[in-house]
């Protein structure tokens, strides 16, 4: 069941994020566990999983997939996990900082974790082989809707032309919408991945 999407302005882009995000959160604990064991499910199948090391994934907030059991499905895979990191100069832009079982964690300006921007565990983005991106909607042709600070949409237009790094969103199944209203700034995805799916644009 999708919601219909609304044209394009800033408002209806504010009221299909509220409506996305209202159903989200008003998922049970047992759906959201039962999620996240899907969402590994579906990511530990991908093909380009085998040939890559460094992957970006976030620590979930506001009712998104819970992530942590995909990130230590990744450990244990052997597999070099990092989180994203406000930009301490340049507002606007995530860094890339590496993650472990004993990274402490530290709640930035909205409140979510994050750990230290310290250089030596910093990644340049095009160094990454798989960004996990979140987003409060999708579409069928791969069009995402972020919270709207548009940190992800600047950080990965630093990616080269070429880049081999593959960019892949992560959503609950009730995130997916008729139609996202794009706007010009907006970076759609090749691929996103629910805990049932895996799509491909």
């Amino acid at each position: 069941m999708t919601l219909s999407a609304v044209p394009d302005s800033h408002n209806q882009r504010q009221l299909l994020r509220k409506q996305v995000r209202q159903r989200r959160q008003q998922l049970s604990a047992a759906a959201q566990q039962q999620a996240a064991a899907g969402l590994i499910r579906q990511v530990t199948q991908l093909t380009a999983l085998a040939s890559t090391e460094h992957i970006a994934l976030y620590l979930a907030n506001d009712g998104e997939l819970d992530t942590y059991p995909l990130i230590q499905a990744l450990w244990q895979l052997g597999k070099t996990v990092y989180l994203p990191v406000l930009h301490p100069f340049t507002a606007g832009y995530l860094l890339f900082i590496r993650y472990d079982k004993n990274t402490l964690l530290f709640p930035n300006k909205f409140g979510i974790p994050e750990p230290l921007a310290q250089c030596q565990r910093l990644i340049p983005v095009n160094q990454l082989d798989i960004i996990f991106t979140p987003l409060v909607a999708f579409d069928a042709t791969g069009n995402r809707l972020g919270m709207g600070g548009g940190f992800y949409d600047r950080t990965l237009s630093q990616l080269y032309p070429d880049s081999h790094c593959q960019v892949i969103g992560l959503a609950h199944s009730c995130q997916q919408v008729d139609a996202v209203p794009a706007q010009a700034w907006d970076i759609p995805l090749k691929q996103i991945i629910t805990p049932e799916h895996c799509f491909i644009f």
